[in-house]
This record gives C-alpha cells, sequence and structure tokens, in this order.
C-alpha cells in the first residue's frame, strides 16, 4: 500500500527529500538557542559581562532567524510535494478507473469512487505534509532536547525519560482505537455522496413525486451517521490535550521544584536550569504535534486503502500481444457464446448463441425486457468479453483486435443516452473530434436531428447542459445517433434508440440509413415491430437464447413470440412485453 502511493511522488521527490533537510536544520537551531539563552545568564549577567550579553544574542537572533527560513522553506517544499501528491493520486486513479471495464466499474459505486478523489486523496495529502514536516522534526526536536537535557542535568532529565514513555504508550493506544472509526466514517461518507448524487441528478422525479421530505431525512440519516462516527473517533483524540497539558505542568513544577533545590546546593546553575525548562516544553510540545501526526497517519490509512483499491484494480479486458489495428469490415458471428456478468452466477446470461451476419446487412433484435438484448450487443464492441465461444467480427475474433480500433468501428448508442455540456457541436465531435460543421450537419440529416436544431436561435452553437436536460428525450436521442454516425463505423449499433422517436420519424431514419449507409452493418435493438419488421432479418430473444433468426415474413410463419407480438401491437398498440414474450 505504501509503494502504491509513494510511487505517484513521481516528480516531487526533490521537495519531499528537502523538506525533512530544512526541518532537521530549523530544529537544531531551535535546540542551540536555550544553550545560548544558559550562556547569557551565567556568564553574562551573573558576572556583569556586557559584552558576552552582545555576542551571545547576536548568535541567538542569527539562529533564530535561520531556524524561520529554514521553517518556511520546509513548509514551501512540503506543500509543493503534497500537493504534487495529491494531483498526482487523482490523475493516477482518473486515468485507471479510464481502462476499467463494465465488470471492474461494477464493483465501485459513483459516489465511492467521488469520495475516494476527494475526501480520500485530501486526507493523504494533510497526512504526507505532516509526515514530511511534523513526522521528522518532532522526533529530531524531542531526540536532540532529550540528549541535550541528559548533557546538563542527567537526574532532572529522567523526568522528560518516563514523561515521553508514558504519554507515548498512551498515544499509540488512543490512536489504534481511533482508527477503527476512521474507517467506518469513510463508509458513511459514501452514502452521504451517494444521497446528494442521487438527489441532484433526479430532481425532476423527487418535485414530480413531493419527495423533497423524504430526501432530506435520508440526507440527514447520512449526515447523522457521520456525525456520530467522527464524534466517537473524536472523544478519544480530544483526551490527547488534557493529558498533554497535565503532563507539561507537572514536568515544569517538578523541575523547577528539584532544580531549584540544586541550583541553592550549586548543583545546578540559574542558566540551566532556565535551559531545562525550555527543553522540557520543546520536549512535551513536540511529542503532542507527534501525536496529532498519529492521528492524521490513522486517518489517512484507511483513506490509503480505499485509493490503492482504486489504483490496483486491472481491467478485465487486456489488448493482446500484438493486436489486429484494422477492421475489414462489418461481418459478425457468434459461434457457441455463452456469457455471464459474475463468474459466480449459477445461470448464463447468454447461452450456446449462434449467428452468422453478413457486412452490410440490416438486423434487427427484438425481445422481452431481461431477455439479454443489449447483453448481446455488448460483446461486439467488447465492452464485455465472452465466457465461452467466440464473438468474430471482419472474420476475427474480438480480443485479436486493438480495443480502440473495434471501438472505433463498432459504434453503439447505448439506451441511455448521455449528452455533456458544452455545444451541440462539441457533443458531435465525440463521434469526430476533427469533423468539419459540414458533416456534422450531414450527420444530423442521417438522424433527423437537423429538424429540430434548425428551430435553435443558436443552431448548431446551441449550448447542452449537463446531461442533456435541455433537449427532449427524443431530441437526445437523435443526436446520439448522429454523434455515431460521424465515426464511420463498419458496424453501428442502436440499443433502443428511438424509443422517444416518434414512429414516422423512426421510419425518415431507417431509410437514410439504408440509402447513405449501405456498406454498414446496421443493428437495431427496438421493442416496437414496426421499426425492425424492414429489416433484412430479426433476431428474436427469449431468456438469453436465440428463439428465433430470419425475416419478418418468415418469423410470422414459424415463431409463436414474434407473431403473438404483432399481433398484439398491430391490434392494441403495445410494446413487446405485452405481447406476453418471455
Amino acid at each position: 500500500m505504501v509503494k502504491t502511493i509513494c510511487a505517484q511522488i513521481k516528480e516531487y521527490k526533490w521537495a519531499a527529500i528537502t523538506t525533512p533537510v530544512f526541518m532537521l536544520l530549523e530544529v537544531a537551531m531551535e535546540t542551540i538557542i536555550p544553550l545560548l539563552m544558559a550562556s547569557i545568564i551565567d556568564e553574562g549577567v551573573n558576572k556583569g559581562d556586557t559584552h558576552h550579553i552582545y555576542v551571545m544574542g547576536i548568535w541567538m537572533i542569527f539562529a533564530a532567524l535561520f531556524a524561520l527560513i529554514c521553517g518556511c522553506l520546509g513548509a514551501k517544499y512540503g506543500s509543493k510535494a503534497s500537493m504534487g501528491l495529491g494531483k498526482n493520486l487523482r490523475k493516477a486513479m482518473f486515468r485507471n478507473i479510464q481502462t476499467y471495464s463494465f465488470a471492474n466499474i461494477d464493483k465501485f459505486s459513483t459516489a465511492g469512487l467521488v469520495t475516494r478523489m476527494t475526501t480520500d486523496v485530501t486526507n493523504i495529502q494533510n497526512a504526507f505534509m505532516m509526515i514530511l514536516r511534523m513526522a521528522m522534526r518532532a522526533p529530531a526536536s524531542i531526540i536532540c532536547a532529550m540528549a541535550m537535557s541528559f548533557f546538563i542535568s542527567p537526574q532532572l532529565a529522567t523526568i522528560y525519560l518516563i514523561a515521553v514513555i508514558l504519554l507515548g504508550g498512551f498515544l499509540i493506544f488512543i490512536s489504534t482505537k481511533a482508527m477503527k472509526y476512521f474507517e467506518k466514517a469513510f463508509e458513511k461518507y459514501d452514502e452521504l455522496n451517494e444521497s446528494v448524487q442521487e438527489n441532484v441528478s433526479a430532481i425532476r422525479v423527487v418535485k414530480a413525486y413531493v419527495r423533497e421530505n423524504y430526501e432530506k431525512k435520508r440526507f440527514s440519516k447520512a449526515a447523522e451517521n457521520i456525525y456520530k462516527v467522527f464524534t466517537k473517533a473524536e472523544s478519544l483524540v480530544v483526551c490527547n490535550t488534557p493529558l498533554m497539558q497535565f503532563t507539561v505542568y507537572a514536568c515544569i513544577l517538578l523541575i523547577s521544584w528539584l532544580g531549584a533545590h540544586m541550583v541553592v546546593g550549586n548543583e545546578l546553575s540559574t542558566g540551566d536550569l532556565m535551559a531545562l525548562l525550555t527543553y522540557c516544553m520543546n520536549i512535551l510540545m513536540n511529542l503532542m504535534m507527534l501525536s496529532m501526526v498519529f492521528v492524521m497517519i490513522s486517518l489517512s490509512l484507511a483513506s490509503a486503502r480505499r485509493i490503492c483499491e482504486v489504483l490496483n484494480e486491472e481491467s478485465t479486458l487486456h489488448n493482446p500481444d500484438d493486436p489486429i489495428m484494422d477492421v475489414p469490415d462489418g461481418s459478425i458471428k457468434f459461434d457457441h457464446v455463452s456469457f455471464r456478468y459474475s463468474k459466480s452466477s449459477e445461470t448464463p446470461i447468454l447461452s450456446d448463441i449462434n449467428l452468422e451476419i453478413r457486412s452490410g446487412e440490416t438486423i434487427g433484435i427484438i425481445g422481452g425486457t431481461g431477455s439479454s438484448k443489449s447483453s448481446l450487443v455488448n460483446l461486439i464492441s467488447r465492452l464485455y468479453d465472452a465466457g465461452s465461444g467466440s464473438v468474430i467480427v471482419g472474420g476475427h475474433d474480438v480480443r485479436e483486435y486493438d480495443m480502440d480500433t473495434l471501438r472505433n468501428q463498432v459504434a453503439v448508442v447505448l439506451q441511455q443516452n448521455v449528452l455533456f455540456s458544452g455545444s451541440i457541436l462539441d457533443n458531435l465531435r465525440w463521434g469526430d473530434k476533427d469533423a468539419t460543421d459540414e458533416q456534422c450537419i450531414e450527420a444530423c440529416k442521417m438522424a433527423c436531428a437537423d429538424e429540430f436544431i434548425e428551430t435553435f436561435p443558436d443552431k448548431y452553437d446551441t449550448h447542452i447542459e449537463q446531461g442533456g436536460t435541455n433537449v427532449s428525450g427524443g431530441q437526445k436521442q437523435r443526436l446520439c445517433i448522429a454523434r455515431a454516425l460521424l465515426k464511420k463505423p463498419k458496424v453501428l449499433i442502436l440499443d433502443d434508440s428511438t424509443s422517444a422517436v416518434d414512429t414516422a420519424t423512426d421510419a425518415k431514419i431507417r431509410a437514410s440509413f439504408a440509402k447513405a449507409i449501405p456498406g454498414t452493418t446496421k443493428l437495431i435493438i427496438a421493442q416496437r415491430i414496426s421499426s425492425v419488421m424492414d429489416a433484412d432479418k430479426i433476431i428474436v430473444m427469449n431468456n438469453g437464447c436465440v428463439d428465433g433468426f430470419d425475416t419478418h415474413e418468415n418469423l410470422l410463419k414459424n415463431n409463436k413470440i414474434y407473431r403473438e407480438v404483432y399481433d398484439a401491437q398491430t391490434n392494441g398498440g403495445g410494446d413487446f412485453d405485452e405481447g406476453g414474450a418471455a
């Protein structure tokens, strides 16, 4: 875990190394100052040597200024190293998430990933800053002050040693107990983020169903859970301060009382007593700083584990050693394909699928909800890998292709149409970043999107809100289809992507496909038989199996499920599920 996190320091190593050096120099100066002060009292004040007071005073000023400069430089480079680590962690996590397959993404919640990239990284940053500065400075200061104390008076320095051992043991006990609560707290953070995310993204549904009060209670419960966990943790951590203060004042009283007796008995000078009191404060204050470091490290360890889960997660999909960089054509073949989303699942999602589709054909796919239509087409663009059998595109197994090449040539318009904030042209160029305005307009004409775009005041420069909330469902679907067409794919998959489009516009889109992209293989998933009845062939899916694969006319004659749905839709206008299909 430590190795994984430290690997992200990279170009900030020099700052991370420099910071402790400046901290140690600062400690050295702070250790010298009490000795100089003792010399001023014993050799200057007590003996009336003004010259000695001036000389030692100048050295004290020099030591204090040098310590100040070192402290400032340590803070500067410590901040640079810790902020750089945070930046690199976020970049590394985001970059790794982009490589995830759908199977990997299913392991993490969106809220959990957001928490990891914000709160968890911030905890790591703060802890790393304290490790570079306090974790180096405090032990060094304690050791130096302890050594000087023993040099001045071994008897009185024993008081410090006993105090340090007792306090150190107590701090380790507190940190261990508090860490368990901090680990629980981050799980509660995920719940809180999830509540906010769902509420904001679905605010229209919340208001439509008048569920504001329910959402408020849900958020309050999540916030209350975080409050309770952190209260338990902090109730342990706050014990540090009173215990530390008690120890500090007890040590000061003991040193003052015993030291005064030793001064009277000429066993200790007044300056040495002053130095010992200064070292007392130095030792115990640095011990308090060290306790804060322990708490912060305890907090960050839970965060580090969560971050490492994301960084160490490897995609279930990989490019082959010598990938094919071109898809010859749009032919598709399923050869005894079976598929499970999870290896532990007893029942496969797809069972022994055998299909052969020629390049340029238009294939309809129809079936009831849960019949695995989307699962079938997801294997073509290798969003998932088949569990057994082979999915062959352009004469080659999809696992032999470079994944970027394959997905550029197999364009998929998913069920959940997503648009991003920006202009219409910005969204269209997700399909081809180098597409000209004319090519974007042509793609929109093919998708029948130009009809509504031309009615907007800004036309193709119209701003799209995040998620496409300022356009209708049908408009969003047509823009997504146009975006996919700009890729000029060998295979175009429309996963129920015209469900919000009226029947007449749906027919126009299909007609434009037949005319403009005859060489592209088109797979159209639909609930309405009218959307696929003109296809070259139609696949009827039923419980993860192919129940029929033929033309519209032959399926009406030979396939019971297809015929029942056709009769239901032509007589009553129902969708596929209402036709009684499984």
